[in-house]
Parts: structure tokens; sequence; C-alpha cells
């Protein structure tokens, strides 16, 4: 997966700390100095550390945390490092337990009753893990992964266990890298004092529960997140109307200007996000915007079987004034709108729907613009799936749109950036 904070503040803290397992060849080289760094040069022997830099915003001191994956030399509970998210001493007991009884069974020959006590007893492990979230909240892991499969070690990783201390101190998360230290793994994938990125197995399934935001991207001046349906880009009127993608990143990056968006979604489409961390980001960002720089393209599913292959949609529309926020057909005083559209497939949807799967590149950026061209008869005459304003809501569906890839250039260092998700329908 991708890196959830910016690493370079990090970096220069995970290099001291690599000095010192070098130096010390310890991990508790300011205490008893009992816990040798020996067993990490074994073959097969290296593992993932960590380090996170925060600010703790009660003391107005900056803070650097420490972490290893899983356990070492039998204990997960070192000194001076952060500590797992479940209690050891239940831990050990649910996990010594287990391994009995299993044991004893396989001596016995019952190989299939020992796979099912060694299944019910990952799943007690993962109910021990409860893990602090962004928002103060502690939660089980398993609600975190609702709805995943969870693989062993899920929750044990460093990155998790970093954050889990960050968040339960009330400290801000500032910087966060992970990087390899010993032997090579057994797939020679890692190697020792090398840079990595979260895994894709654990990790991937719990850091964004934990943040609240699925990050693709992140550095010291923008941030690329994949918003989920029913999530507000920028905040709303109301105190029900606050919790939005902006919002979320305010909090997640302490040095967010307080207006970090440059574009938005609809509440009910997903997709990606581009958000602007400073002044000059954001407004480098706008220019691209207002000068149609950027190239994106979405991803929808239409109701019935649209009949055209491609070609490109037309049409000036406003606002309704006495039915906000519905947009209505208006030659004269409505702005034009342009989208290109390439059918990809015609699919069942249900039992009782055909749907066909569009992919949509809009060339201006005006509101409801998707919406308005495959619902209105001058466009495709087939409103998205789960349109609640220009189709016909099925059940309690999300609305079948998905901003699928986002192309634009870096405002800082002029690279040009290239991302894309997969839709989830």
């Amino acid at each position: 997966m991708n890196e959830i904070l910016p690493s370079t503040i990090a970096k220069v803290y995970a290099r001291e700390l690599m000095y010192c397992l070098d130096t010390h060849r310890c991990l508790d080289w300011e205490g008893e100095k009992s816990i040798s760094t020996q067993p990490l040069f074994e073959k097969y022997g290296g593992m993932m550390f960590g380090v996170l830099v925060a600010v703790d915003e009660r003391r107005g001191e900056i803070v650097s945390l420490k972490a290893f994956s899983g356990e070492y030399s039998n204990t997960a509970n070192i000194p001076g490092w952060s500590p797992p998210a479940y209690d050891e001493t239940e831990y050990r007991r649910v996990v010594d337990t287990s391994a009995e009884t299993i044991r004893a069974l396989l001596a016995e020959g019952r190989s299939k009753e020992a796979r099912r006590v060694s299944i019910e007893t990952q799943k007690h492990v993962h109910s021990l893990h409860l893990i602090h979230t962004i928002d103060g909240v502690r939660k089980p892991l398993v609600e975190l992964c609702e709805g995943s499969s969870i693989p062993s070690g899920t929750g044990d990783c460093c990155g998790v266990k970093l954050l889990n201390e960050a968040f339960r101190r009330g400290l801000r998360p500032v910087s966060m890298v992970e990087f390899f230290y010993g032997s090579p793994n057994r797939s020679k994938t890692k190697t020792s004092h090398t840079f990595y990125r979260p895994c894709d197995s654990r990790c991937a399934l719990v850091l964004p529960a934990m943040i609240k935001l699925q990050v693709l991207y992140v550095d010291e001046h923008i941030i690329v997140v994949n918003k989920p349906s029913g999530l507000l880009s920028v905040p709303g009127i109301g105190a029900d109307k606050q919790d939005c993608v902006v919002s979320r990143v305010k909090a997640l990056i302490p040095w967010s200007i307080e207006s970090p968006s440059v574009h938005r979604l609809d509440m009910d489409t997903s997709g990606l996000l581009v958000l602007g961390l400073t002044k000059e980001a954001q407004r480098g960002l706008s220019i691209q915007f207002m000068n149609r720089e950027i190239d994106k393209s979405y991803i929808a599913l239409l109701e019935g079987i649209v009949e055209r292959q491609e070609g490109t949609i037309s049409l000036a529309f406003r606002l309704d004034v006495d039915n906000r926020p519905y947009q209505i057909l208006d030659e004269k005083k409505g702005k034009m709108g342009i989208t290109d559209f390439r059918r990809i497939r015609v699919e069942q949807y249900c039992e009782s729907v055909m749907a066909t799967r569009m992919e949509f590149t809009p060339h201006t950026g005006r509101t409801h613009q998707l919406r308005v061209h495959s619902s209105h008869p001058r466009g495709l005459g087939h409103p998205i799936i789960g349109d609640r304003l220009y189709g016909r809501k099925i059940a309690d569906e999300r609305l079948m749109l998905h901003a699928a890839t986002l192309s634009f250039t870096h405002p800082v260092n002029g690279r040009r950036m290239e991302f894309a998700t997969e839709a989830p329908f």
C-alpha cells in the first residue's frame, strides 16, 4: 500500500535508529542492553521496523516513536518501543493454551480438529486487538476490518503500533516510515537498512480505517485520496455536515491550510481527489483545473443498454433555483458541459436490470455534469444507477459513479503524476 504520511522527516530519525542498532547491537541500549540484535542477522531473521514523528500539542514538543513488527525474542513489549494493541498477558495465555491443545490433537491424529482450534484461536487473538483511531475512538480490530478476511498477524505491523500509540497519547502524527533491518527475508524481497511501504496484505486493511482516509499519495505539499461514496468532499452547512474529506485531511496533516480543496466530487460519487496542503500547492493545482490541464476519467453503470459505442456530449445546463441542487437544460443561460464517453460493456446488474458500464472523460467540470449527460434524452438517455436526482434509486444502492483516473502536474516539483483506482462496483 501507499505511505499514509510524508516520510522525509521520519527518515532522518529512522537513520538515527539504524545507527543505534548498528552501534549498540541491542534493542534496549538505553536500559539493560540484554536484548541482542544477533537473531536479526541469522538466516531469514530480519524484521520490519518503523519510526513515527509526531507533535505533542499540549506540551509544544516533537516526539519520535519507534516500533518493530510482531514479536521480538518472544515478547511484544520492550521498554522504549511502541507496545502492541493488545494485553500481552491475555494474548500469551490464549496462544500458549491453543498451542498445547493443537499439539495434543495432532499427536492423536486429529488434524481436522487441530485446524478448527487454530482458526478459532486466530479469531480470539484478533478480538484482543483494541486499536485507537484518529478520532479518539478505540475499536476492536474485527470492527475496523469489518467485512474483510483478516490474515494472521494483522494489527501487529509496526505502522499500526506506531499510529495506535500516537493516537492513544493524543499526539498529532507528522511523518512515518518503515525499514527492514537484518538478514534478507526468505523471498529475498527485503534487504537491511532499506525503506519500504506498509504491506498490502495486512496494513492496507487497518491503516486507512485508523486515519479514516485511503491515501494514495502524500508529501509535504499535496495529498491524493480515494473518497468513499457517502462522504462529503468539503464541509456543508450544519454540524452534521462537517465530516468530509477536507476535515479528515486537516485532522491527519497538522500543517494543512484551512481550505486545501481544489475540486470536488458529489457526496454519492467515489474516487480520486487531490488537495493542496500549502497555499502554493493549492494555488498551483487550482490554476491547472482552471486551465483544463488536469486529466480525469470516471467509470459509471447506466441503467439499461446503451447502444452508442462512443462519442461526445455537449449540453448547456444550469441550476434549477426552485429545485436545488437539480440541474436543468438551458441553452441560453446555461454553461456548456462537454463529455467524451466510451462504452465498456453491457452487463447484468441484478435479476431485473441490465446495465451498461461506461467510461466518461469530462472536458469541463459543471455541477452534476456526468449525471445530467447520462440521464437527459439529449445526452445518453440512461441515468446512472442509484441516481436519486436524475434517475430512480434502486433499493439502498449507492450512486454507481467513480472517479477512476486523475493526472496532473505536481505544483511544486513539476513532475507529471498519474493515479488510477478500480471502481468498487
